[in-house]
């Protein structure tokens, strides 16, 4: 119970990784909070069924107003915050496509959430923990940036600006005792993942072929790295982008 009496925001926690994610920190003693733009509520029923304190706030990551609404949601049911994690991303949804068949609009859109989304969570809770002087941020990055990936440009450079980002946030933040960093997965065979099975038929092999451990990843893979980086057990790490694909990158 390394984390009772610490409160976890988790966007995009309502199913795939941070659904995982959510489980977890709440396992562990977390009150969890599920920002998501749909599921959100059903998905905190769920944590609430399995004992785990939790509230469904209905967020949009690319809107500033409703980040905000989030956060103030959040500090108006549980008084602080201690733990965010940005996960929320488009992703799983994605086709695979030459860059130079995206439209301007979809390079936008991936951005918007992905990038802009990441901002607007560290930038909602920044002044509270910087009151508390305490707090940790897990940007969830993508071992895309660090190797490059064909047909996804615009989700590749979404996750390389969040891994800058991270960096320049763990350099401005430290003074107030806030640790910022990232958890760079591999492709991982989440509910979601699955469900696109272009994507999945085009990437599963190869990515396996990457790893100096050749199999799949699962959740269960990624979510003890983001509790780590989350614990006082990291007390003394920030700026950094943990690698957690088996292998795939050296970083």
């Amino acid at each position: 119970m390394r984390f009772a009496g610490k409160v976890a925001i988790v966007t995009g926690g309502s199913a795939g990784l941070g659904a995982a994610i959510a489980l977890r920190l709440g396992q562990e003693g977390a009150a969890v909070v599920i920002a998501d733009i749909v599921g959100a509520t059903e998905a905190a029923v769920a944590l609430s069924d399995a004992g785990i304190t939790s509230l469904g706030v209905e967020t949009d990551v690319a809107s500033w107003a409703s980040v905000q609404a989030m956060v103030a949601a959040t500090t108006q049911r549980f008084g602080h915050i201690d733990i965010l994690i940005n996960n929320a991303a488009i992703a799983s949804t994605l086709s695979l496509k030459p860059f130079y068949e995206l439209t301007t609009e979809e390079f936008q859109n991936v951005l918007a959430v992905n990038t802009i989304g990441t901002f607007h969570g560290c930038k909602a809770v920044a002044a509270l923990m910087r009151q508390q002087n305490s707090g940790r941020i897990i940007n969830m990055a993508s071992g895309t940036a660090i190797r490059g990936a064909p047909f996804i440009a615009h989700y590749v450079a979404s996750k390389g600006a969040v891994m800058s980002l991270t960096r320049s946030l763990a350099r401005e933040l430290g003074k107030h005792n806030i640790l910022v960093n990232a958890v760079s997965p591999g492709y991982t065979l989440t509910d979601t993942n699955l469900a696109n099975e272009e994507y999945l038929a085009a990437t599963r092999q190869a990515v396996r072929d990457l790893r100096c451990v050749p199999r799949d990843a699962y959740p269960d893979d990624i979510v003890g790295a983001v509790a780590f980086l989350a614990s006082d057990d990291a007390k003394f790490i920030t700026g950094q982008i943990l690698a957690v694909d088996g292998g795939a990158v050296y970083h």
